[in-house]
């Protein structure tokens, strides 16, 4: 009897971790009403020595998916917006060095087109998303060992709130060269997948 039960009690156990891996993660209310999206490169990223413009060319990447999806309008650098994306690349290294600080990945405006769209825009005022705790002697440009983030993230926050990125992040996506359009960016077209699945309809459970 005894060896019964434990039986039954391990595949109750089994049973429910099948149940929650298997169950999609529905994206928050917020994200399905939101309008616009800001892309923003890391804040605590810096760039490759060997590869100085990774991080720049993987927001454009991101921006451009953006504009083919044609969900979000994109804001531009210093409008506040409903999403914020972040994007940082990683070259498969756990350490690496980089360069952080001064204009390295700061753009004055904005010029980008697709198929069936054109972005044109300058920057308005700052951009907040920079660490205000950084010490002003370390905005400058300088050399720092980046440890961690081997490969390419895409973290989704929620915006037009104070200090955005110290708030839980809404969806992640990490995966090697998941910022590279070949052709898509597959972390882009993972995001649209998920909003996909948060917009379809619940079935309901057969009693």
């Amino acid at each position: 009897m005894t060896e019964r039960l434990s039986l039954l009690f391990l595949a109750a156990l089994l049973a429910a971790h099948a149940s929650a891996k298997d169950k999609k993660p529905v994206l928050p209310e917020f994200v399905l009403r939101a309008q616009t999206v800001r892309v923003i490169i890391d804040p605590q990223a810096g760039e490759p020595l060997d590869q100085p413009a990774a991080n720049a060319i993987a927001r454009d990447n991101v921006e451009k998916a953006l504009l083919e999806w044609g969900r979000y309008r994109l804001a531009l650098d210093g409008e506040e917006s409903d999403l914020i994306i972040s994007v940082r690349t990683g070259d498969g290294r756990m350490s690496r060095p980089t360069m952080k600080g001064g204009p390295i990945d700061q753009r004055g405006g904005v010029g980008q087109s697709t198929d069936s769209t054109i972005r044109i825009g300058g920057q308005r005022g700052q951009n907040p998303m920079g660490d205000p705790s950084m010490d002003p002697a370390n905005q400058r440009p300088h050399i720092s060992n980046e440890i961690g983030g081997s490969e390419d993230s895409l973290v989704v926050y929620m915006g037009n709130v104070s200090s955005p990125l110290d708030a839980p992040p809404v969806w992640r996506y990490i995966q090697k060269d998941c910022l590279r359009p070949t052709p898509q960016v597959p972390a882009v077209e993972a995001f649209r997948k998920a909003v996909a699945d948060s917009q379809k309809p619940a079935v309901p459970k057969t009693p």
